[in-house]
């Protein structure tokens, strides 16, 4: 069976290892295409670079950057307007272009929460993509985009509230943690064969590593703790106008 491509969307450069860096590694090394859109984060800073080494570690190409500034950190793209500050229109117009040059089965995101800190670049990234994974199908929205393209598949990045426990105690407790029913879960990932990736492009973002975000809090993580935290990835499937098929599944 052929397995499906994969468009992965996320906030900041690291998001996409941390969240789903299991399946994206997953999918690369069953032959599929994949790729990343990050919202913020200029090329030729510090994170992008260690963006394009995440992403060859887990095979997903080249970075397609956004270049909209990080709502936390204005240098991260100076002179352009923070990422939860962009015209809706404009984002939304942006996102459909990748998406219908790319011509994924499966689009992955945020989920509504922005996953566990609830960052407003996530959560707006969650909301940008959930129109633009739309729009992208119709022929005359955005029409200067390309050629409409419909994705299969829409799969939210979340956490169960069962996973919380395990990972507060070793992560340490933040301002807010979002978690979602375990019934809502609909797709459980068992990305142990590719943990070693995963972790690698993780560690790739070695700015985050040396501040001690949460990167740097893996980085000093024995072997075994990293495995029983990180070896399963969460996604909530949402409905797609397109009609299901068998390319519309995540590996799992």
């Amino acid at each position: 069976m052929t397995v499906p491509s994969l468009l992965a969307v996320f906030a900041h450069p690291d998001d996409e290892s941390l969240s789903a860096g299991g399946v994206l590694a997953r999918h690369a090394a069953a032959g599929a295409r994949t790729a990343v859109v990050t919202a913020t984060w200029a090329t030729g800073t510090v994170r992008a670079r260690e963006l394009a080494e995440a992403l060859r570690i887990l095979g997903a190409g080249e970075p397609r950057m956004l270049g909209y500034a990080d709502a936390r950190v204005p240098d991260s793209a100076p002179g352009s307007v923070r990422w939860c500050d962009a015209p809706l229109d404009e984002a939304v117009r942006r996102l459909v272009t990748h998406i219908r040059q790319f011509r994924p089965d499966i689009l992955v995101t945020h989920d509504a929460y922005g996953g566990l800190p609830g960052h407003p670049d996530h959560v707006h990234t969650h909301r940008v993509t959930m129109l633009a994974a739309q729009a992208a199908g119709l022929e005359r929205l955005y029409p200067d985009a390309g050629d409409p393209w419909q994705p299969r598949a829409l799969y939210l990045a979340t956490h169960p509230h069962s996973a919380v426990p395990a990972l507060k105690d070793v992560i340490g407790a933040r301002k807010a943690v979002y978690s979602v029913p375990d019934g809502q879960v609909t797709a459980t990932v068992d990305v142990s064969p590719w943990l070693d990736q995963k972790i690698a492009a993780v560690l790739a973002h070695s700015s985050e590593v040396e501040r001690g975000a949460l990167p740097g809090v893996i980085a000093g993580l024995p072997p075994d703790t990293r495995h029983r935290l990180f070896a399963t990835e969460w996604f909530i499937r949402q409905a797609s106008t397109a009609a299901p098929t068998a390319q519309t599944e995540l590996t799992v």
